[in-house]
């Protein structure tokens, strides 16, 4: 009986010291006791142990999360822009195609080749042996290819067909043409002067300009003007622009003018082409004709 006492008088103390503690804790102070004092900075620290380790992992999450985002929108501005690469790419092909289509358009409805047979053709393969001097062309015998026929684009000459199969030609291009392929042909000088001629004998591949061996010095010629093919030899019809004069400079012997001649059409890129069927009468040749 008297430890049931004693222990209800103790919960009764404690009880007073802990509601009286309560109380001084609840006044408005400005100071606080030791043991506040201890009490507060000891929960203080551990929820900062607490805390740290927490907003750490957190943080590593959250920036885990937002380099997978960032990688994401990075592999898909990378495809989007290969995308765009690729679009512009093809834009300028087309472009370029329909350029090259309109003046081979052009150049098959202009009076000159209205006396020819034009054989319109697409580039399909380059040679192996011979990737800067020949193409292949996807037009054949079967519609009217033949060897020797000459092949241009809508800015000039290219070159002419060296061989034909059913239904493919091999074009031997300008770059390609020696003396045992040379090509007759006249300078175009205005209307008051006589047109000079001569034969393109070669190719220089350091300057990648057509050697143009004159029949005699000219002392006249001179850079600027136009080459023209003259009909002669019964291969290459009369007028096919080849390119311009770059310059001319007279050979060792002072006997003849040699020229550089930069081609009219491009010889690196080609896409589409005109094979000349010379086989038709032109108009100048039935006059010459009739006049002897």
């Amino acid at each position: 009986m008297f430890y049931k006492k004693r222990r209800l008088f103790i919960l009764m103390i404690s009880l007073i010291i802990i509601v009286g503690l309560i109380g001084f804790s609840l006044r408005d102070r400005t100071n606080l006791t030791i043991f506040e004092d201890f009490i507060h900075d000891s929960v203080g620290w551990v929820q900062e142990v607490i805390n740290k380790p927490i907003t750490f992992t957190t943080g590593v999450v959250t920036n885990i999360k937002e380099i997978r985002n960032v990688y994401q929108e990075n592999q898909h501005l990378k495809s989007s822009l290969d995308e765009i690469r690729q679009l512009e790419y093809e834009n300028q092909e087309l472009t370029k195609e329909i350029d090259e289509l309109k003046e081979l358009l052009d150049k098959t409805e202009s009076d000159f080749l209205q006396n020819f047979d034009a054989i319109q053709a697409s580039v399909i393969a380059r040679s192996k042996d011979q990737w800067f001097k020949q193409i292949t062309i996807n037009k054949g015998t079967q519609h009217g290819v033949e060897p020797n026929m000459s092949v241009v684009t809508g800015k000039g000459m290219i070159g002419k067909v060296q061989s034909s199969s059913p239904f493919t030609s091999t074009v031997l291009l300008l770059n390609g043409f020696d003396r045992t392929n040379r090509i007759s042909v006249n300078v175009y000088k205005d209307e008051t002067e006589t047109d000079s001629s001569g034969f393109i004998v070669g190719y220089d591949e350091e300057t990648e300009l057509l050697l143009l061996e004159m029949n005699d010095n000219n002392q006249e010629l001179k850079a600027g003007q136009y080459v023209f093919s003259s009909g002669l030899g019964g291969v290459f019809p009369k007028g096919l622009e080849i390119g311009e004069v770059v310059d001319v400079e007279a050979d060792r012997y002072e006997l003849t003018s040699i020229a550089h001649v930069r081609p009219s059409a491009d010889l690196t890129d080609l896409n589409h082409v005109i094979v000349i069927d010379r086989s038709m009468t032109t108009i100048d040749e039935q006059t010459e004709e009739d006049e002897s």
